[in-house]
């Protein structure tokens, strides 16, 4: 492979106490986040980051005051380096905290590699994650004259690697909860959730997080599960089920529940302080006999072994790819898909 450049983007998080407002005005300042006009976008991002400011801290304070989702990306960066050989360099870009699109842009351009590959750690496809992070990236390519061929990865819902990773996480955590309860347990495949009109609009997030779901299934046998969404914030009405209120049925069906971070590759606050803390203790109250969480993919091999088949295959093609292979999985409802709509779609 020619000298490569791979960067890999993902949300960020505050590095420290002092970084939460900033960074939260940065999340509700994007458009893919907040869809009102531009001037008043920048007012009440600042007005909504500043009334969220001090339950932020509170949230990063049970991590030490800061978000471990920079230090848990750079592992998986060495780790891919470490597959993919020595002409192979990672770079990060986080879309609302350092290091953004700009700083590695440059350093992108000082590494000068013949070839670029967008990798967004979303496996599945949403305009507030992966479209917002791979828009950020060009305006910054272009800022910093960065003029390379680049391919870029939609998705990769159904990767073998990710979901051989997830399933055999799974399976232990299933088997955990098991033995805990004496009886079989219900799994919770809890994503991130979005807002209905952000769906309506034609976000494929929500198929493509039931597509990793079904694969998973596929290597468990028989066992009951649900895909839910966590993260609900403000007054608008988010796709569901909650996971929150599946955990409270889990507990007035006296079924334990393994729950399954499905749409995180890394460790951040939605998991070691939402799941870990605060939904454990939401079972707790609704006496649910077992609750264990299971871990996101991070280094796991065969996750970093998919990744790096995602990169070889992406090498080299100049365009937007899904899995490796160019194919669009949405159906056409999906209309914010960046591929184009092929025969056969539904």
């Amino acid at each position: 492979m020619a000298k490569t450049a791979v960067v890999l983007f993902n949300l960020g998080g505050p590095d420290r106490p002092e970084a939460v407002q900033p960074f939260l005005t940065n999340l509700f300042s994007d458009p893919a986040i907040l869809a009102v006009p531009s001037p008043f976008r920048g007012w009440l991002a600042r007005l909504i980051a500043k009334r969220r400011t001090a339950v932020a801290q509170k949230i990063y304070a049970e991590l030490g005051g800061g978000s471990p989702i920079l230090a848990e990306t750079e592992k998986q960066a060495k780790a891919l380096e470490a597959e993919l050989g020595e002409d192979v360099r990672a770079f990060i870009a986080m879309r609302y905290w350092h290091p953004m699109s700009d700083a590695t842009a440059q350093a992108v351009k000082a590494y000068a590699p013949d070839a670029i590959v967008l990798l967004p750690l979303y496996p599945q496809y949403s305009t507030t994650t992966t479209a917002s992070s791979l828009d950020e990236w060009h305006r910054a390519a272009r800022r910093a004259g960065l003029d390379v061929p680049t391919s870029a990865i939609c998705c990769y819902p159904t990767e073998a690697g990710f979901i051989a990773a997830l399933t055999t996480l799974t399976r232990a955590g299933v088997e955990q909860a098991r033995r805990a309860a004496n009886a079989p347990p219900r799994i919770l495949f809890s994503a991130h959730g979005l807002p209905e009109r952000i769906v309506a609009r034609g976000d494929p997030y929500p198929g493509q997080v039931e597509r990793t779901a079904a694969a998973i299934r596929s290597g468990l046998g028989d066992v009951e599960s649900v895909v839910c969404y966590q993260s609900r914030v403000g007054p608008l009405k988010w796709i569901g089920p909650s996971t929150e209120s599946e955990i409270a049925r889990a507990g007035l069906d006296g079924r334990a529940v393994v729950v399954v971070p499905i749409a995180f590759v890394s460790e951040h606050s939605e998991t070691l302080v939402e799941l870990d803390i605060e939904y454990r203790k939401r079972a707790q109250d609704h006496t649910v006999p077992s609750y264990v969480r299971v871990p996101t993919v991070g280094t796991e091999p065969a996750f970093i072994a998919g990744l790096a088949r995602l990169v070889r295959a992406a090498h080299g093609r100049g365009a937007m790819i899904v899995a490796g292979d160019g194919k669009r999985i949405c159906p056409s409802s999906s209309r914010a898909c960046p591929l184009p709509i092929t025969t056969g779609s539904a």
